[in-house]
């Protein structure tokens, strides 16, 4: 895999430097003696391209003068997963057959940036991690991990068996989210835009959540909507902490 573009280039440098197999590095780059010396430390193979051949190498993407390949991305275990966000109260998002990697990328940027949350995709039907999700991320995928379950109603009952409180998103007819007191540890199931959560999904649900908004016909993109519930689930989780 190919990681363009100097954030997503230097939060791996940061973070996970031993994924990375190579840099290529625009001549007269900004930030050049910074990654060389990054690169020396680590051992990574380091070569100084002219701006035209890097264009060429990016395939016409703009790779901001910088491009790396690395190691394919690594899935964690939802098993695994599962142990980890119960013993680190860390919040779960289950997205059910989300197909746009744009929409995936913007997801992994935010819950990165908001911090302590985890990804659910399904092995079928759904976007994977790609190059494309990796340059939105722009970095944030080295702090969200991400698994992938063969069957996400299962999955779900594996959460919810291990004592997660499972809510789900719909566009009308949830209960506020403003309104809402959230439990925790809990995992939250996210729609694509065109079918919203499937039935056999939503058996599964402990309550259906909706984000009020002053336009009924209008309704945010998937990303978007994600966005806004995970900032309402640190806001609520912290004032949970708070009272402890």
């Amino acid at each position: 895999m190919k990681l363009y573009g100097k954030n997503s280039v230097l939060e791996r440098l940061k973070s996970n430097p031993k994924t990375i197999k190579k840099i290529l590095i625009q001549q007269d780059h900004p930030e050049a003696s910074y990654i060389r010396q990054k690169a020396k430390k680590w051992n990574i193979p380091i070569f100084f391209i002219p701006r035209d051949r890097m264009y060429q190498l990016g395939q016409h993407v703009n790779s901001q003068g910088v491009l790396v390949e690395v190691e394919d991305f690594f899935y964690v275990p939802y098993e695994e997963m599962l142990d980890r966000a119960f013993t680190q109260n860390q919040s779960l998002i289950f997205l059910d057959q989300l197909n746009d990697p744009q929409n995936l990328g913007g997801i992994i940027r935010s819950l990165g940036c908001l911090g302590n949350f985890a990804i659910v995709l399904p092995k079928r039907e759904s976007v994977e991690v790609t190059e494309a999700v990796l340059r939105v991320a722009c970095g944030s995928d080295n702090y969200v991990p991400v698994s992938k379950v063969a069957n996400l109603a299962n999955a779900l009952a594996l959460a919810k068996k291990k004592g997660f409180w499972i809510a789900g998103t719909v566009v009308k007819e949830g209960q506020d989210l403003t309104q809402t007191k959230l439990s925790f540890p809990l995992a939250l199931v996210v729609g694509s835009e065109q079918k919203g959560i499937r039935d056999i999904i939503k058996k599964h649900l402990d309550v259906e959540l909706t984000i009020p908004m002053a336009a009924p016909r209008l309704s945010f993109n998937v990303a978007h909507a994600t966005t806004i519930l995970a900032y309402e689930i640190i806001r609520q989780k912290n004032q949970t902490k708070s009272k402890i």
